[in-house]
């Protein structure tokens, strides 16, 4: 058997399952890969000892990334005693803890060797809440099991389904906007240290594919998802392409258009759709490398290395004029694509995060648009990034931030905008320069830079209705500098910075402390269930309870009618203002100067009031004829939906909501396990309704310009179908007779839709709040079960480890 492998299992006093590993060949380089299935499945069936190995082997790997080894690590006999010396174990085959006066584990640190040093504090924090969730639900999944052999009853099939809850993944969403060449992608590729993932250099990048960089938690591989819009999206869209070319005498077409289109299908054909009907160009010949694309499913590339990978999917994401060998068509399938999710193995920084990076106006085509709206409206930060030598004056990224700040802010979740200055090591090097006046010089031109930023943020009215200054601020980053150090240190480039803030947006520790509390409160309720506890007491404690939800209610409801009411008169002026108004506006937009005009109003009445040039700046009517009507409710919308998550909804009215369990536990000592479990029930249910509401927030927003979009669809068919000389002035003359007809009419139903979307929120959060709570009380307080299984070790391990938790997180504060 394997040297190394036998040493540990003795160590760990683990030796009796020498013989198992021996059986499974296992080595030191297995080993340190060994998953969780494996340890369960295969290796240690018992669960005292199988969460003892879990631990030991987490901290074999961390002492592994703590040292810089990334490969077959071998340690000597000294570096294996000082690890067992100052590992930190806890035996969950025996629950009394062993604990000095402080309550801290005890760590023997008699023969330690100068050679070792704790890691850092963070790294330590970090890795005990790793070990403690991988604990919690190592003990979850065996209740889990236990549930599974027992009859379905009430009681059981809820706690099923809880334990099922508890493992949601909450993701933070990062957008990345910027013109071509800014330097997204070595900016992604720097700050979550993978130097060759995303392409980069000579092949141009097509701005139409969405990328997602996310980690993977479950292998060591690169692999990529590619995502393609449906057969009938591109057959619809040939179709229309055809059109285009098979009208070669209509002079109404926009340029901007054709060169699109010419892209469009050279990146696929090459020049064999030319004289193509669409029919032929949807032969399965043009499509033998993606077959999934005909298929309807995603396409999933793996490789070993990110170069690997970057070089298998950049035909996806990117355009070239390069030809396949013996001169036959290269073709490149981004105009297939809707989008690309490339996950990057055991990467930390991206655990609970997901870069996009994004196309800075979304897409003509609808399904990619649709899809790039959803995910722009649930970022939680943005990242605008421009060249650092035209940042204040790159209109380009302006333009996409005033573009996209209603569907970010109050149509959104934005809580953080960050404009990055890449490439601030540009700066041009003189013969009699030392390395300090270059750095001196760089430093410099960062602080001007972030100066005039700043500067033009603040003209920018439009955004400042939904952002303030402190959720805006600029970085002056250097990917070169951050990986050769030539003029700068990494600290000095800013994308360490990044780098930690996207840890902070992990937010572990708040998805370990969810985790771990939700499987107190779970195995609270289990214990309680085969207690027998006094009848009398149930029922007063029930009465109380029933009492203070129906006064909370009252409370809640009373509050959101406030809300309402302060909607209803922001919105009778805003639809009073906008009958009055829209008119004029409408006027000033129609009979815009320009030769070229005709082909945009043109392309706005085809594409249901919305014009999305690739080099231009977009324009949507029905924004425009719905902006007076939703600039009067922005102010009221921002404070009662706020997007900080350290401000809730209804001015906090969710938060106050309480059972005042710490308060009935004191009373009421018979029933305490039954009251932990309703307040974890309490705290989950708040968790659950600020999303919900953050999310239901969105659609309330758009409402106003969708109803109005809605209202339009009409006239814009009947402009559409105008052609020839008079065709411009046909179609002016038709928008306006139509918003003279429905004015009247069109706002106040956008005003009714979203007051009546007000009131479904408000009924469905207090009916949410009466429903769980009262199910909850009837399950832990009402309900008599003895087919529970008993749980008195499982609730002593997770009782042992929560305490530890939050024993960890009051020294950190």
């Amino acid at each position: 058997m394997d040297r190394f492998v036998r040493d540990k299992l003795t160590q760990w006093n683990l030796e009796e399952w020498t013989k198992r590993f021996e059986d499974e060949n296992i080595d030191k380089e297995s080993l340190l890969l060994l998953d969780d299935q494996d340890i369960t499945e295969n290796l240690i069936p018992k669960l005292g000892p199988r969460v003892k190995f879990k631990r030991k082997l987490k901290l074999l790997k961390e002492e592994q990334n703590t040292n810089g080894d990334t490969g077959n690590i071998a340690f000597d006999d000294s570096s294996a005693q000082n690890q067992q010396q100052h590992e930190e174990v806890i035996d969950l085959t025996e629950v009394s803890p062993s604990t000095s006066d402080n309550g801290k584990r005890k760590l023997d640190l008699q023969g330690e060797s100068s050679e070792w040093q704790l890691p850092p504090k963070r790294l330590r924090d970090s890795t005990l809440e790793a070990m403690i969730l991988s604990d919690v639900k190592t003990v979850m999944g065996h209740v889990y099991d236990k549930l599974l052999n027992l009859e379905n009853t009430k009681l059981n099939d809820f706690l099923r389904t809880e334990i099922t809850d508890l493992a949601t993944d909450k993701r933070e969403l990062v957008g990345v906007f910027g013109r071509t060449g800014t330097g997204k992608s070595s900016l992604i590729n720097a700050v979550i240290g993978e130097k060759n993932l995303l392409p980069t250099g000579s092949i141009s990048a097509c701005t139409s594919v969405m990328i997602k960089v996310e980690a993977n938690m479950h292998n060591m591989k690169y692999e990529a998802d590619i995502e393609f819009i449906t057969k009938k999206v591109w057959k619809d869209e040939l179709w229309v392409m055809s059109q285009f070319f098979g009208d070669k005498a209509d002079e109404e077409r926009e340029d901007d258009d054709h060169a699109d289109i010419v892209e469009k299908l050279s990146a696929l054909y090459g020049d064999e759709w030319k004289d193509k009907s669409p029919e032929n160009l949807m032969d399965s010949k043009y499509f033998r490398e993606i077959p999934e694309f005909l298929q309807s499913r995603k396409k999933t590339l793996t490789c070993e290395s990110a170069q690997e990978l970057s070089v298998k999917f950049v035909k996806y994401t990117r355009n070239s004029t390069e030809q396949g060998e013996s001169g036959q068509v290269k073709r490149w399938y981004w105009p297939l694509v809707k989008c690309v999710t490339v996950r990057v193995p055991q990467n930390d920084l991206l655990q609970h995060v997901t870069l996009v990076d994004l196309p800075g106006n979304g897409d003509r085509n609808k399904s990619r648009d649709e899809m790039w709206k959803g995910v722009v409206g649930n970022c939680s930060t943005v990242w605008i990034v421009a060249e650092i030598n035209r940042a204040a004056a790159d209109k380009e990224s302006w333009e996409i931030l005033k573009s996209v700040s209603g569907l970010i802010g109050n149509g959104g979740e934005c809580q953080h905008i960050h404009f990055i200055c890449t490439k601030s090591d540009g700066i041009e090097e003189l013969d009699e320069d030392s390395a300090d006046n270059v750095r001196a010089r760089i430093f410099t031109r960062n602080m001007k830079a972030k100066e005039e930023v700043h500067k033009e943020f603040r003209k920018l009215h439009a955004i400042k209705k939904h952002f303030g200054d402190d959720c805006f601020k600029v970085f002056t980053v250097s990917s070169k500098e951050f990986l050769r150090g030539k003029f700068l240190n990494q600290e000095e480039t800013e994308i360490s910075i990044l780098q930690d803030f996207l840890k902070n947006l992990n937010d572990s520790h708040s998805v370990t402390f969810n985790f771990v509390a939700g499987a107190h409160g779970i195995l609270s309720l289990m214990k309680g269930a085969s207690c027998k506890e006094v009848a009398v007491k149930k029922t007063e404690v029930c009465q109380e309870l029933e009492r203070n939800i129906s006064l909370q209610l009252e409370s809640i409801k009373e509050t959101m009618e406030e809300v309402y009411k302060a909607f209803e008169r922001c919105l009778s002026e805003g639809v009073n203002n906008s009958k009055s108004s829209c008119e004029k506006k409408l006027k000033n937009f129609l009979y815009h100067s320009g030769a070229a005009f005709h082909k945009v109003l043109k392309s706005i009445v085809i594409n249901r009031g919305i014009y999305k040039p690739k080099k231009k700046k977009p324009i949507n009517l029905n924004v425009k004829l719905a902006s007076v009507l939703t600039d009067s409710i922005d102010e009221e919308f921002k404070r009662t939906f706020p997007n900080e998550r350290k401000c809730d909804p209804f001015n906090g009215v969710i938060s106050t909501f309480s059972l005042d369990t710490e308060r009935l536990i004191k009373k009421y000592k018979d029933v305490e396990l039954q009251l932990i479990f309703l307040k974890t029930e309490e705290d989950k249910i708040k968790a659950k309704l600020k999303r919900f509401i953050l999310d239901r927030k969105k659609t309330i927003y758009s409402s106003l310009m969708k109803t109005v979009e809605g209202d339009m669809q009409k006239c814009y068919e009947r402009a559409a179908g105008f052609s020839g000389k008079d065709s411009l002035l046909n179609m002016r003359h038709t928008i306006e007779r139509h918003v003279h007809i429905s004015k009247d009419t069109m706002f106040d139903k956008a005003g009714e839709v979203m007051l009546n979307l007000l009131i479904d929120l408000m009924n469905t959060i207090l009916g949410t709040l009466e429903k769980t709570m009262n199910k909850s009380i009837e399950l832990s307080l009402k309900t008599n079960d003895y087919s529970i299984p008993d749980v008195s070790t499982e609730f002593a391990m997770v009782q042992k480890l929560c305490d530890e938790l939050k024993s960890s997180s009051y020294e950190e504060m």
